[in-house]
């Protein structure tokens, strides 16, 4: 018996489970879910099977073949990572049905009351689940190895609407007897006020994929596969819409690469400001950061890389967070590809010179814990949210454009075609995907390091910055700011956001306060709409203590909740010198005001930073 994957009580022995009938009733006056999930499993099991939680309330577990109660166990140790495991005595049974309550706690779960949403009337819950979240919502085998189907029937109030990362099947009153499974009393589930959304997917998926989200929300069409989801704000959902426009656009182009798309329905959900990623890849409906409507279509770039999502991460997953890289560094070449085919390829080349510049400040980051500069990893013991990085991103990159180089790009798009057609709707790991590279690409161990590549420290000799004129004059002109010199206004004329984050990146780590203020006296880079601009700016300012923007940092903070920003930010405030007291004192306190804002996956991050540095 062993476990297998280093986040997941899951053991090698057990059956897995292949697919999930849930019943939610969402209580917001007490932020929890009182629940019911059926489990059936691949074979029939007798003995103990083992499944992951995180601060569930287990009602019981029954065997709904016979409706008689079966052993089981909550373990009272709670792992600070895998949470608990809940371990249930079988006999010769396939089907398991538990019955539970959802902690106000859930790390999977932001519940926002009315002020903290865009319309303030109604309340609103989300999930999200990767890297280990899904635990907290439902008793699982919470492991990217386990690939499931499943429906789910969400009880909520006559207001609020729901939607999922799968297909929409009804809204309807609720129905009388059985509907709710044994997730609450009926006479709940029944009462008056209340509708069920039903949903199924019909996929296998791996368990951080699952989501939904519950609040006043409306859509606008923007493709013949998409709709623009968002709270029914009408000001919000119109450049939601006007942003993303050319989303069948890029879908058409990703087919065109990667083969076909296979999964229906690409719609996108703009949530919140406290969600703390730029976008999940939840399929057939991804979610969003607000902060990626920028007003220039600049942010369908973050679109493009969760739509890239669909072919690398759901349809082909790492079998375990060791082996991330096999999800973001496919994920971050195909973005590129598709961003090169629709806006160009001196944009894909300002994209490639970002996350360089991202890549190399990493390094740094981890030059104490090198083993996390590596593509194939060693995570026991370790939180996946503590070492979430761009390494996997653009390490990951850089290797598979080191073998686009090598063999060719006619050859390269030959071989992602067959490798995505070959393990579609599977979970592997880095020595599956480097077998068949070997296969199809006879010789190429012989032409590049693979060992050095995915189980060296550090960035490989052989990796490359992008070639372009725009990259190149960007990057020199950031190098003569060292000087005093700023750009002049006519070569900053055709400047958008990414053109100044790329400018921002390569300046030095600190400069004169004065060549701060100078700047943004003259481009106002710290009102920029664009937040990666005004994060890259406001790195500056700290790095340079330039204390007058403070007031704009604790603004940012406690604004938006992607923790792109909240962490190097805060990083920012803490690090360094011990005369940076007053600077640690002001991060303490905006983040205690701000706590509450942050989804809890990104408060734990910031818990972190300043535990390590106070």
């Amino acid at each position: 018996m062993a476990p297998i994957d280093p986040h997941s009580f899951t053991d090698s022995t057990h059956p897995l489970t292949t697919h999930i009938s849930l019943s939610l009733y969402f209580d917001f006056s007490t932020s929890t879910i009182s629940s019911s999930a059926l489990l059936t499993l691949c074979a029939p099991h007798t003995g103990d099977l083992l499944l992951d939680t995180r601060s569930l309330t287990i009602k019981s577990v029954i065997d709904p073949i016979n409706n008689t109660p079966l052993p089981f166990c909550l373990s009272s140790d709670v792992d600070p990572i895998k949470g608990q495991p809940l371990t249930v005595s079988l006999n010769n049974n396939s089907k398991i049905l538990i019955t539970f309550v959802t902690s106000p706690s859930s790390s999977a779960l932001q519940w926002l009351t009315p002020p903290q949403t865009f319309n303030k009337k109604f309340p609103f819950v989300y999930t999200q689940c990767q890297s280990i979240h899904a635990r907290s919502i439902f008793p699982c085998q919470d492991t990217p190895a386990s690939r499931v189907r499943y429906n789910a029937k969400l009880n909520i109030p006559h207001q609020l609407s729901a939607v999922m990362s799968a297909r929409h099947v009804e809204r309807r009153a609720p129905l009388a007897g059985g509907d709710s499974s044994f997730a609450c009393d009926e006479s709940l589930w029944c009462a008056e006020g209340r509708v069920v959304e039903e949903f199924t997917m019909e996929q296998p998926i791996p368990p951080y994929l699952f989501a939904f989200a519950v609040g006043e929300i409306g859509f606008r069409e923007v493709g013949p596969r998409t709709k623009v989801f968002a709270e029914s704000v009408p000001a919000v959902l119109d450049a939601a819409a006007k942003e993303f426009a050319g989303t069948e656009d890029m879908i058409r182009v990703g087919e065109k690469l990667f083969g076909d798309y296979d999964w229906e329905r690409f719609d996108l959900l703009v949530l919140p400001p406290s969600f703390p990623y730029g976008g999940m890849e939840n399929p057939r409906m991804v979610f969003l950061t607000p902060t990626v409507i920028k007003g220039d279509a600049s942010g369908a770039q973050v679109v493009a890389h969760e739509l890239a999502h669909s072919w690398t991460g759901n349809l082909i997953t790492n079998k375990t967070n060791d082996h991330f890289w096999l999800n973001e560094g496919f994920t971050t070449y195909a973005e590129r590809r598709i961003v090169e085919a629709v806006q160009g390829e001196d944009i894909a080349a300002l994209n490639i010179g970002i996350g360089w510049k991202g890549l190399v400040d990493e390094m740094e980051r981890f030059k104490d814990n090198v083993e996390f500069t590596k593509l194939l990893t060693n995570q026991e013991g370790v939180d996946p949210d503590d070492v979430y990085s761009q390494v996997p991103y653009e390490k990951g990159f850089q290797f598979l454009w080191r073998i686009e180089r090598q063999i060719g790009r006619p050859a390269f798009d030959e071989f992602l075609k067959k490798y995505i057609a070959a393990f579609k709707f599977q979970s592997i790991d880095t020595y599956m995907f480097l077998d068949f590279l070997k296969v199809n690409v006879p010789g190429i161990e012989k032409e590049i390091d693979l060992k050095i590549w995915t189980e060296g420290t550090g960035i490989p000799f052989d990796a490359m910055e992008p070639v372009s004129n725009i990259y190149k004059k960007i990057v020199s002109l950031a190098n003569e700011f060292k000087q005093g010199r700023m750009p002049s206004e006519e070569e900053v004329a055709n400047w958008h956001g990414q053109e100044w984050e790329l400018y921002l990146e390569n300046l030095p780590k600190s400069v004169e306060a004065s060549q701060v203020t100078a700047l943004d006296s003259r481009y106002r880079l710290s009102e920029s709409k664009d937040y990666e601009v005004k994060v890259a700016f406001l790195q500056l300012a700290i790095a340079s203590r330039c204390s007058e923007y403070y007031n704009i940092v604790e603004k940012t903070l406690k604004e938006v909740g992607r923790m792109k920003y909240l962490r190097p930010l805060y990083t920012a405030l803490v690090q360094g010198n011990v005369k940076k007291e007053e600077e640690k004192i002001f991060a303490q306190r905006v983040f205690s005001e701000a706590r509450e804002t942050y989804h809890p996956i990104a408060q734990g991050v910031v818990e972190s930073i300043l535990s390590k540095h106070l």
